[in-house]
């Protein structure tokens, strides 16, 4: 019988996390395939510390699967332990202390995860078993951590537009010298569009994806795995390679960027996806870098394809948005996971989880992200956020729902917006004033309302929209909290004009509607 070949001594073992997918990353930095390996592990815990929508858990699972198999083509070893190998251990500390056992490594080699929790695990487990742990520089984005703690110093207010600024001069992107294109900074006002009763018209089909053996095994593997997780996997069609990244960006580039730009914030019926790129999940697990991306949309305004306000819009969520709340979220965690500044106790309808409600709009955002894993950012902060803000929910259970429901979802990225921008947990350190508003606002940005039973223009009576009668009964409850706030002055004035008779019936539909709404029933 032939003798196994000796386990090669390792220097470095490299961790490489389930959104860390790039082959360019700093972890592979003076990488020896002669003397190093990479450890890669799918844990049950990463699916159950929150309630994971099946196909978040597939997006992740089918995507590293995809990128260890590249790796072993560049004849990288990889320790790799899938959700179902014999003896599964249940953690990332659990399964990486069984390598090290094995292995004996000189040194662990990490970039920086994206979720405080996994960080400190590894973090600990490494000084446990007393093996260095060498944690670089994650330089997929466009600014570390580093950078944003000092553009925080000796500012009284965070705000995206002042790093946003920064961002634009220090990458030279749409700049003209030291001037913006065009002469603005944004285009904000001119991304406010809605369809009109006309709707949409004809919308581009989304690229999709062949599933190949691997996607579909883990598909049944998920199925099987967590039968009574929510979601569906009927629609799953993802990119869950760089390739398929690369095709996804091309697509959206050369048939929705056009007029991304004019309706990002608008809504429709049974249309999840109308111009958005759905770039997000590609980008959050690392399978396109977003110079890659943010090129190619300058590239599409420079040759005509695409109008400066669609191409601005565009980079502003990437170059803007993603670099400032991973600022937000590092400088202030661990701590900001807990904040409540509105002190909301209110459990989560159990609707979120089912989309089972007369609200049509709900039934909407909800039923989508159930199909999907997917809702654009006006669908999370206008529909689904606004309506667990003005109800009053505690928001530790709205960030929970987002982390499981949505295949984009990394904390890193996912906390600030829900319990920042989205719930106003945070006090303002994202947002200068909650986002809030009635009914009127869903129904100018879609056509949600004339589906509903609902009357957006209604706050008390049988036909009365909920957002409408939550909405002033929120500034009534938060009023001198809110008093202060220069940009809520003029909300505060309509509700002071507001008869003691009119307000009593607005706060007495509301203790009637939460009485009506049924609590989750999910163990967490």
């Amino acid at each position: 019988m032939a003798k196994k070949p000796p386990t090669k001594q390792c220097r470095n073992l490299v961790l490489v996390l389930g959104d860390q997918l790039n082959i360019d990353s700093a972890a592979f930095d003076g990488f020896d395939c002669e003397k190093d390996s990479v450890w890669m592990a799918e844990v049950a815990e990463e699916s159950t510390h929150v309630w994971t929508h099946k196909a978040r858990i597939v997006m992740f699972l089918a995507a590293m699967r995809h990128f260890r198999d590249a790796l072993r083509k560049k004849h990288i070893e990889v320790h790799y332990r899938q959700l179902d190998d014999r003896g599964k251990r249940g953690s990332l500390a659990a399964e990486l202390e069984a390598t090290i056992k094995k292995l004996k490594p000189q040194q662990l080699i990490l970039v920086e995860p994206g979720e405080w929790r996994v960080r400190e695990s590894l973090i600990n487990e490494a000084d446990k078993l007393n093996v260095a742990l060498e944690l670089r520089t994650d330089r997929h984005f466009l600014s570390t951590t580093e950078d944003f703690a000092q553009h925080a110093q000796g500012r009284k207010q965070l705000r995206l537009e002042y790093y946003y600024r920064e961002l634009r001069r220090k990458h030279d992107i749409l700049m003209d010298g030291r001037d913006p294109v065009g002469g603005k900074w944004n285009y904000d006002p001119d991304n406010r569009g809605s369809f009109g009763r006309s709707g949409p018209g004809e919308i581009p089909d989304t690229k999709r994806y062949s599933l190949d053996a691997t996607t579909r095994e883990v598909m049944k593997l998920v199925s099987r795995k967590f039968p009574k997780h929510p979601g569906k996997l009927e629609h799953f069609d993802w990119p869950v390679t760089a390739k398929q990244a690369r095709q996804a960006l091309d697509d959206f580039v050369a048939h929705r960027l056009p007029e991304f730009g004019q309706y990002q914030d608008a809504m429709w019926s049974d249309e999840p996806f109308l111009y958005h790129s759905r770039l997000s999940t590609a980008l959050n697990l690392k399978l396109i870098d977003p110079r890659e991306v943010i090129d190619e949309a300058v590239i599409a305004y420079r040759t005509g394809k695409a109008p400066l306000n669609s191409a601005e819009g565009f980079i502003r969520q990437i170059l803007g948005w993603r670099e400032y709340v991973r600022g937000i979220y590092w400088l202030y965690m661990p701590g900001y996971l807990e904040c409540n500044e509105l002190e909301a106790m209110q459990p989560l309808p159990a609707f979120y989880w089912t989309g089972e409600t007369e609200m049509h709009c709900l039934s909407q955002a909800i039923g989508q992200t159930l199909d999907y894993g997917y809702a654009h950012h006006i669908q999370r902060l206008m529909i689904t956020g606004l309506f667990a803000l003005l109800l009053g929910v505690d928001p530790q259970k709205v960030n929970q729902w987002y982390l499981a429901m949505y295949v984009d979802a990394v904390e890193w990225v996912e906390l600030p917006n829900s319990l920042g921008m989205s719930q106003f947990a945070d006090g303002g350190v994202m947002a200068s004033k909650p986002y809030v508003a009635t009914g009127k606002y869903i129904q100018r940005m879609s056509n949600y309302c004339s589906s509903c039973r609902f009357d957006p223009s209604q706050s008390t009576g049988e036909d009365a929209c909920p957002f409408t009668t939550l909405y002033w009964d929120f500034l009534a409850r938060h009023k001198k909290r809110l008093q202060g706030n220069n940009r809520m002055s003029m909300q505060l004035r309509n509700l002071d004009r507001k008869q003691p008779d009119e307000l009593k019936a607005i706060q007495e539909q509301v203790v009637e509607l939460r009485a009506s709404i049924t609590p989750e029933d999910v163990t967490l």
